[in-house]
């Protein structure tokens, strides 16, 4: 019982819509601006990388921390399934904010990098540094995020072996490519915005005004 109500304490906290709190702050709603995602992606475009990097981070821990810190408050018999269970929920309230009704997370991703660097932190570390280098060469952040996403299960299983770790680590990943699947295929028609290459009335301006797609969003 006290294991089940625990996964109220992930979601609760990964509800938290740290993108829609830097928004408001800066008196502007981040639905309504660049891709209207409320994720670390749009953060950077529509606020800046300091307030896109801060953003990132508490994105993470509300994936980390639960990993971190509840299969041991909690005293459970199986600590790393339990883990990998309030990693779940609070990747689940940052898609589905509990808070805004479940309407306008982000895409998962930020919470789900902050879980495995908790569960996996060599399997992390290396797709990391394989993002970071794909978006420098590219300018295209969702590539960036699909290939992690396809590598990471394989960093996991040469780190770790096919542990429980792994096997979750298949369907978070599939879950990438279903919510960027409107990137995906922009990706393909040659139109996903780069950060090398930004259009001059690009992404920066009222989503509901732009018309354009949602771009790629944490």
């Amino acid at each position: 019982m006290v294991l089940a109500v625990g996964l109220v304490v992930p979601s609760l906290w990964g509800s938290m819509p740290a993108a829609d709190l830097a928004g408001r702050a800066r008196g502007i709603d981040l639905r309504q601006h660049g891709s209207g995602n409320l994720g670390t992606t749009n953060v950077f475009r529509a606020l800046g990388w300091q307030l896109g990097l801060l953003v990132f981070v508490v994105d993470a821990l509300k994936g980390a921390l639960p990993v971190w810190l509840l299969p041991d408050v909690t005293s459970s018999a199986q600590p790393q399934l339990w883990a990998i269970a309030f990693g779940v929920a609070a990747i689940a309230g940052h898609v589905k904010p509990i808070f805004l009704m479940g309407k306008g997370g982000g895409k998962g991703v930020a919470t789900a990098s902050g879980v495995f660097a908790a569960l996996a932190p060599l399997a992390i570390g290396s797709v990391s540094l394989l993002f970071v280098l794909l978006v420098a060469t590219t300018g295209y952040v969702s590539l960036g995020l699909l290939v992690g996403a396809a590598v990471l299960p394989l960093a996991i299983w040469i780190t770790q072996g096919l542990t429980p770790v792994f096997w979750i680590s298949l369907p978070l990943g599939a879950f990438v490519f279903w919510s960027h699947r409107g990137n995906i295929g922009r990706l393909l028609r040659g139109e996903e915005s780069s950060f090398r290459n930004r259009p001059a009335t690009g992404g920066d301006g009222p989503a509901s005004s732009a018309g354009a797609p949602p771009a790629g969003g944490v």
